[in-house]
């Protein structure tokens, strides 16, 4: 009877085994939540969420408060990626593998990815202290690689083919230490692309790295799926490997790199989420003709039950204002007549700026840009003001009398005018060129940007 009731305690006590995950930020956050996902897929899945506990120690004979958080998982969570959230925009995360074993960290909040260190976790320890190995091994390849380039010496080339073996050496190292653990994926799958003779040029270094980028990536395996690896790795390739400062030719880079990767796809689940993603980043990259070429070209042709039409109608409304739409319309009062941005006829070209007596940046950026624009008479401006009330605007414009003067308010909150939310302003001051046919040609970050545009165009 009493071994029975002894392994009926130790049973229980295995089913209702809990595990923990624990974060320390430092310096904290001023935020006091932390949330904790389930990466699955290019999505996360909610997993639970609590609160950012403050403690005062000493370090050093100094005061040093930390942030700490604490989750508990059941003995039944899944193993796989997790992410700990602590900020609701930027790099507010901080990602781990989770398989049965409690997992401890610390981490600066402002740099997560570059700070994280792991203090408890076999699995996150030894892949964190595999990226250190390989990195450290790999920047010596890439500075032998550019100095042979650049002398063509015999010594840079002995040290390329040193290193080279040296990789592959620690390579096989990590790949043996990690068999059986989760992490043995990632750093199969990690392995970088280096030719065993050295190139000649820095053309021929890029191509292969390109043309080789995904060549050790198993695009069917399951844990790589249920993490952010995949999609990380295939925005580094299409959005940073192939890049040009030529726009026309960064809209060509972009579609091939994507065409690259979709034929590289075969799981129906990992197509979907990679177009989603897709066409997410390029919406808020305001690509509209890459968008527009990933909903004709992948997302259209995606099975019926796959598509969700609310999602094609916002990216798509995000995009009203970008550079190759017709700007949305708008009608206004000027000189008691009715006057509408379509309907203009007065200019070769049009710049189009949203601005606010609540800003100061347009306070001084709106009498500056006034003056510049005198000295380009072909262009005609139209100023669009985002106001509470009326009342300082039609004071400010007073001063801007050669120009098509506009006023948006809304009884609630001036951001949720109606031409205002068309243009999906990000901020104040908003620039847009168009050409004759209120087509959108350009978007000037700041008033220098639009000074240049006209100085060049």
């Amino acid at each position: 009877m009493k071994k029975l009731l002894a392994l009926l305690i130790f049973t229980t006590s295995i089913v209702s085994a809990q595990y923990t995950i624990k974060g320390t930020i430092t310096p904290p956050e001023k935020s006091d939540w932390v949330i904790l996902y389930k990466i699955e897929g290019a999505k996360q899945k909610y997993i639970k969420d609590t609160t950012i506990k403050h403690d005062t120690v000493i370090i050093g004979g100094e005061k040093q408060i930390l942030g700490k958080f604490s989750f508990e998982l059941p003995n039944t969570a899944e193993a796989g990626a997790y992410r700990a959230t602590y900020r609701n925009t930027g790099a507010g995360f901080v990602d781990f593998f989770f398989n049965k074993e409690n997992v401890e960290f610390v981490f600066n909040p402002k740099f997560p990815e570059q700070s994280l260190l792991f203090t408890s976790s076999r699995e996150n320890k030894l892949y964190s202290e595999y990226k250190q190995a390989i990195n450290k091994i790999q920047k010596k390849i890439d500075s032998a690689q550019a100095a042979y380039i650049e002398t063509d010496s015999r010594d840079a080339k002995k040290a390329y083919k040193k290193e080279i073996k040296e990789l592959e050496d620690v390579q096989e190292a990590y790949e043996n230490k990690s068999e059986g653990m989760l992490v043995n994926n990632f750093i199969k799958a990690s392995r970088r692309y280096n030719s065993y003779n050295i190139h000649d040029n820095i053309q021929d270094y890029l191509s292969a790295t390109s043309d080789n980028f995904f060549k050790y990536i198993d695009f069917k395996n399951e844990a790589l799926f249920n993490s952010s690896f995949l999609i990380d790795k295939i925005n580094d390739y299409v959005f940073y490997l192939n890049y040009s400062e030529d726009k026309e030719m960064q809209q060509k880079l972009i579609k091939e790199s994507i065409t690259d990767v979709m034929k590289k796809i075969s799981s129906d689940k990992l197509e979907k989420a990679v177009i989603y993603y897709l066409i997410s980043t390029l919406t808020d990259k305001r690509n509209g003709p890459a968008v527009d070429w990933m909903f004709s070209e992948y997302y259209d042709d995606l099975p019926t039950e796959d598509q969700d039409a609310e999602f094609k109608k916002e990216k798509l409304g995000i995009l009203l204002a970008t550079v190759g739409r017709v700007a949305p319309d708008f009608s206004w009062k000027e000189n008691n007549e009715d006057q509408k941005l379509s309907t203009l006829n007065d200019g070769n070209k049009y710049l189009l700026v949203f601005w606010s007596t609540g800003c100061p940046h347009c306070l001084k950026e709106i009498p500056e840009l006034y003056k510049y624009m005198k000295t380009h008479k072909e262009v005609s401006v139209v100023s669009f003001g985002i106001e509470n009330d009326e009342t300082e605007w039609t004071e400010f414009v007073k001063d801007l009398p050669e120009w098509h003067n506009a006023v948006g308010t809304h009884p609630e909150y001036k951001f949720d005018n109606e031409t205002v939310k068309k243009y999906n302003l990000l901020g104040t001051p908003s620039y847009f060129v168009l050409d004759r046919e209120k087509r959108i040609i350009a978007m000037p970050d700041h008033v220098q940007d639009v000074q240049k545009y006209f100085e060049n165009n």
